[in-house]
Order: C-alpha cells, then structure tokens, then sequence
C-alpha cells in the first residue's frame, strides 16, 4: 500500500475501448501502481482497483449504491479489511452544468468536496466543445488537499493527480484515488 503514499501520479485510460473499461494509473516514473476494472453491462456501477494488471491483489471497490440515480452515492471499501472508507456522492442537476461531487465520511457525514474549476468552462465543455480539459480541485474540512487537472489527448484519457497540498496527509489517499477513477469512469462518459 506504499503506492498509496505518493503526492503525484498519472491515470490513463484508452478512450475507444467498447465493452467495460481500464485505467492504469502511474507513478512519476512511468511504474504501474494501480490497474483498474469495470465491468461492462452492470446495472450497478462495479469498479476495482487493483495492484497491477495481473489483478491477483484488490485493494479497493467503489459500488455505487443505487441501480439508477442521477446523485448516485459511491462507497469506498478497502478490499483487504472490507473496511468502509468513505464514499463520493454526485451534485446530481448542480452536476449537469458544472460537476461537483461531495465527499462524506463512513457516516454520510459531509466532509469535502470535490469541484470542476470553473462554470463558464465547464458550460462550454458541455454546450460547445469537449476539447476543453477538465480541471477539479479537492477540499477536505475547508482545506484544499488535491487537484486532478486532464490533458488534451484525443486517443488517451489522461488525468494529472496531484496531492502536493496535503503535505500533512489528512486526506485519505484511498479515497482520492477513488475520486480520480470515478471522474474518470463517470464524468468521462458525459461528452
């Protein structure tokens, strides 16, 4: 779980990919630290996390709790404890013009946010063009702790997970990179 520990990292994930999807998400020095699974065709979201590609170790799952709904709420668990982390609910219509996910403890209390940068940006996003990254910023208890910037590629969804501000690590990093995979398998699908 050492991978867990690190301030920066960087999530791919091919953009034609037709049945289910995968994200490997790297370390500054190009190294796999975590390999991701959804399952296509579930009527309630199933995402893994695993170590690597081989997927012999789960070390996370993000379920959503809900078949259908628009503020879906999805709970983190730490595969190896079946430990309940956390989970990450959408801003169901205030996420329709600028995405907005909010961040609630193991007793649904709110305790962060998670925020697309701007709403003129994120409208052109929607109404204009998708070409436009996207940028998110984290707050846990009012303080920045996180921010997940995309690049422009047309052929590799890629987003920057940058965890520099939380030098003091009160941000639970298994719930960040959650967040990330969940910006990535949810908001990516809206353009």
């Amino acid at each position: 779980m050492e991978n867990m520990l690190l301030n920066h990292y960087i999530l791919r994930k091919k953009v034609f990919k037709f049945f289910g999807q995968s994200f490997k998400i790297f370390d500054d020095n190009g190294n796999i630290c975590f390999y991701v699974r959804q399952k296509a065709f579930k009527l309630r979201e199933d995402i893994r996390v695993y170590s690597d590609e081989t997927r012999s170790q789960e070390l996370l799952l993000i379920k959503a709790r809900n078949i259908v709904d628009f503020s879906a709420v999805y709970d983190v668990f730490d595969s190896k404890t079946n430990e309940h982390i956390g989970a990450l609910k959408r801003k169901g219509f205030k996420s329709m013009i600028k995405d907005e996910w909010l961040i609630l403890d193991t007793s649904d209390q709110e305790v962060g946010i998670i925020k697309e940068d701007s709403t003129g940006l994120a409208l052109l996003r929607r109404f204009l063009t998708s070409l436009i990254p996207q940028s998110f910023e984290g707050f846990f208890k009012d303080t920045k702790v996180f921010t997940f910037d995309q690049r422009f590629n047309p052929f590799v969804f890629k987003i920057d997970l940058n965890f520099i501000e939380d030098s003091a690590n009160v941000f639970d990093r298994r719930l960040g990179i959650s967040a990330a995979v969940l910006l990535g398998a949810i908001e990516g699908r809206q353009d």
